[in-house]
């Protein structure tokens, strides 16, 4: 079973999901994990799909260029083998919060803080809310933390970046799910 990245990104309309996964579900694919979203008015959708018979790019031909043709960027790549399995974080996962006014600079000193800990981001999403005149700048971030370094621990860490960039940040914990 060879595994592929597809990604695609192009101006928000309705209609986007329904023509990708009809391609893909007439090529006999399996979507085995994906992430779809509204970034700036571009929708962008990131899949790893799977396929029994297919085992490069080219084995799908011209199966994306309807996509291309209606104004859809396509990126797919051939994963290397393994590349396509989910990682096992061990670590307790948090969730931290991020608000306050826009300015550069917020993602970059906020990740760096958490890589130079080995604190491991699985999910990061930033928005801007509010209104024209008074935006408010928000940054979700999912992160499984390393062994030894604990919710509070981490809170500290952060606890310092308020001031400096003049935003609130919290920091807790998430209850995994399991199915």
């Amino acid at each position: 079973m060879s595994h592929f990245a597809l990604t695609i990104i192009g101006r928000d309309r309705p209609g986007i999901v329904s023509q990708v996964t009809e391609i893909l579900y007439r090529h006999g694919c399996n979507i085995a994990d994906s992430s779809c979203t509204i970034l700036g008015g571009q929708f962008a959708m990131i899949l790893i799909i799977s396929h029994a018979e297919y085992t490069g790019q080219q084995s799908f031909g011209d199966a994306f260029a309807p996509l291309e043709e209606s104004g859809l960027s396509v990126f797919l790549r051939t994963l290397k083998p393994g590349g396509e399995i989910h990682c096992v974080d061990r670590g307790e996962i948090c969730m931290i919060s991020v608000y306050g006014s826009d300015k550069p600079g917020i993602v970059y000193r906020v990740a760096r803080e958490l890589g130079e800990r080995q604190v491991n981001i699985t999910d990061l999403n930033t928005k801007l809310i509010g209104s024209a005149s008074r935006p408010v700048y928000v940054m979700m971030i999912e992160a499984v933390l390393p062994e030894g370094l604990s919710i509070g621990d981490l809170d500290k860490v952060v606890g310092r970046l308020k001031d400096e960039l003049q935003v609130d940040i919290s920091v807790r914990s998430i209850t995994p799910v399991e199915l």
